[in-house]
């Protein structure tokens, strides 16, 4: 399916030109064909030849009258391509130029023009002025043909001009994030809330669940184009029959797919400003998909670079490309707004503003995975993902989910020396920093992203980064070779309180010395070698099985002081197993 919206004054044919292609009249309400005015958005769909086979084809029609821009906007701004209707017997007229500077704004690149009701003027003026309007805006070149809509008269060339147009639009991908704005909201009698919108890209299911920011949806029921269905692809009209949480929905509301958009309330961006225009005002109306939303507009730097930051009423799901329009309520002035940032950094200090009106002054809008880690440093890869940054392969560091520039990574790398050899002189008997405590200090999310950080001689052990000569004091390390000599002897006879205390090994001094990897701690104020689990498992298995404590305690040569503690980490390793009665057996 193929979606259109009209643009173009009041008056001037837009309906009769899509009842005149569809067959079918878009204004619905009473009202509307009472006073010959398109007041809310209307909808028409036919069908007709195409490269491929039949083609479907439907057009939003929306309001020409100046008071019903906000409407208007709605109905073009999800949609890729536009009819532009002027009329033969008017001249160029404010809505007209209003409506195409709007498309311009939004950057609808694909379009026709149609010159309406040639049956009662000579259309070539209307054509040449039209033609001349349009170069100057993103419909440049775009096909512009006299056409009556009373009469038919030229018909035939408006829908060959449309099917060559429709035809080179870039095709959407089925696969993409939903992201429905919502243009209109009725309740159907037996049916609930239906709730229909412009499907740009994706897919949509019955019994998907979509979400409006913290709120669920289910879809209960799918039309397109009139009929029901389970599943429609993007670009196309659909009508959804919602269940849920469904009281909120309205015109502006967006459903998207859950956890897959990042929803903010501060953007930054770049405007476009207009010939000589001074900027938005501090309190600019917002247009996006159909939202209108009220911001606050805060120039970053000089306003002439365009780069800014606004502040919007309620989160929206945005992402860096995309294109918005800000409006200024008061004189109807017009400004293009592209996404640069949808997740910025606070503005702390003084000067920060200019920062970063510099920092984003080459971007364009253009998702990409190097300039978003240039600016951001590291970035999570699910954050890349809702706001539209494509992963791909580069200059940069990886670490589970986190992304590094190379730049921040080696400036990191730097620090980490110092901070390790700070940690040893400020702890000698700790002196290995834990990863944690690291990250913490480099203020980083994770400790994941510490190890790949960690360069020779600095090295990862056990969770923590030694520097190269850090080890137990003198007068410690002399202490635990006497202790490791003991045991070396009599592997399991382990030294007594006494002996630790006149050796100078408090518990400070064994907790340094087993994570050296030199004592294995079994309780406090008790040490064995590195080994003595297994070794012991490895000679009380050569007893007769089940054994007792007193059996484990003469084959091992060792006293119950030791035994006890000994045998209950043998258990909790998996290495033995504790019986009822209290005897055990070494676990084959």
């Amino acid at each position: 399916m193929h979606v259109v919206a009209t643009a173009g004054h009041v008056d001037h044919g837009k309906s009769t030109l899509v009842r005149a292609l569809t067959g079918t009249d878009p204004d619905r309400l009473e009202e509307e064909r009472r006073r010959g005015l398109t007041i809310e958005l209307g909808y028409a769909w036919t069908s007709w030849p195409g490269p491929g086979g039949s083609e479907e084809v439907a057009f939003v029609d929306v309001p020409g009258h100046e008071r019903f821009l906000t409407t208007m906007l709605a109905g073009i701004g999800p949609v890729p391509a536009a009819l532009l209707v002027v009329a033969a017997d008017d001249p160029w007229m404010p809505q007209a130029a209003e409506h195409l500077a709007a498309l311009d704004a939004l950057g609808v690149g694909h379009g026709v023009v149609a010159v309406t009701r040639s049956d009662l003027a000579d259309p070539a003026p209307a054509v040449a002025r039209a033609t001349a309007e349009v170069a100057r805006t993103s419909l440049a070149g775009a096909p512009v043909v006299a056409v009556s809509g009373r009469t038919c008269a030229g018909l035939d060339d408006l829908r060959a001009a449309l099917a060559e147009m429709l035809a080179v639009l870039p095709p959407p991908d089925p696969d993409a994030d939903v992201r429905l704005w919502v243009d209109r909201r009725f309740t159907v009698r037996g049916a609930g809330t239906v709730v229909t919108g412009t499907l740009p890209a994706g897919t949509v299911r019955v019994g998907d669940t979509l979400a409006d920011g913290d709120r669920v949806v289910r879809v209960r029921g799918l039309q397109a184009l009139g009929q029901d269905t389970d599943a429609v692809s993007g670009t196309a009209r659909v009508a959804l029959n919602l269940t849920g949480d469904v009281d909120a929905i309205g015109r502006g509301t967006v459903l998207t797919t859950p956890d897959a958009w990042h929803h903010t309330e501060v953007v930054d961006v770049r405007l476009r400003p207009g010939p000589g225009d001074g900027g938005p005002p501090l309190a600019p109306q917002l247009h996006v998909g159909a939202a209108d939303v009220a911001v606050r507009h805060r120039p970053l730097g000089d306003p002439r670079g365009g780069i800014s930051r606004l502040t919007i009423e309620r989160a929206l799901p945005l992402r860096v490309g995309d294109r918005m329009l800000l409006r200024d309520p008061g004189d109807r002035r017009l400004w293009r707004v592209d996404v640069l940032d949808p997740d910025p950094p606070r503005l702390r200090r003084r000067g920060a503003a200019a920062r970063r009106a510099a920092q984003l002054a080459d971007a364009d809008g253009t998702p990409r995975l190097a300039d978003e880690l240039a600016r951001r440093g590291l970035a999570h890869r699910d954050r890349l993902r809702r706001i539209g940054v494509p992963v791909t392969s580069g200059d940069h560091l990886e670490a589970g989910p986190w992304l590094v520039s190379r730049g921040l990574a080696g400036a990191l790398a730097e620090r980490l020396a110092p901070l390790v050899e700070e940690h040893a002189r400020s702890h000698p008997l700790d002196p290995d920093v834990p990863l944690t405590v690291l990250a913490d200090r480099l203020r980083l999310p994770s400790p994941d992203l510490v190890t790949p950080l960690v360069r020779p001689p600095l090295q990862v052990v056990g969770g923590r980064v030694r520097a190269p000569g850090s080890g137990l004091p003198t007068a410690v390390a002399a202490a635990v070779d006497v202790v490791r000599r003991e045991l070396e002897d009599a592997p399991f006879a382990a030294p007594t309180a006494d002996r630790l205390r006149d050796l100078g090994l408090d518990d400070r001094a064994l907790g340094a010395a087993e994570r050296a990897g030199l004592l294995w701690r079994v309780a406090p104020g008790l040490v064995l070698l590195p080994g003595a689990a297994e070794a012991a498992a490895a000679r009380l298995a050569l007893l007769d099985q089940p054994f007792t404590t007193s059996a484990a305690r003469q084959d091992l040569g060792t006293s119950r002081r030791v035994v006890l503690p000994l045998l209950d980490r043998l258990d909790r390793a998996g290495l033995t197993r504790r019986l009822a009665d209290d005897r055990r057996e070494v676990v084959r």
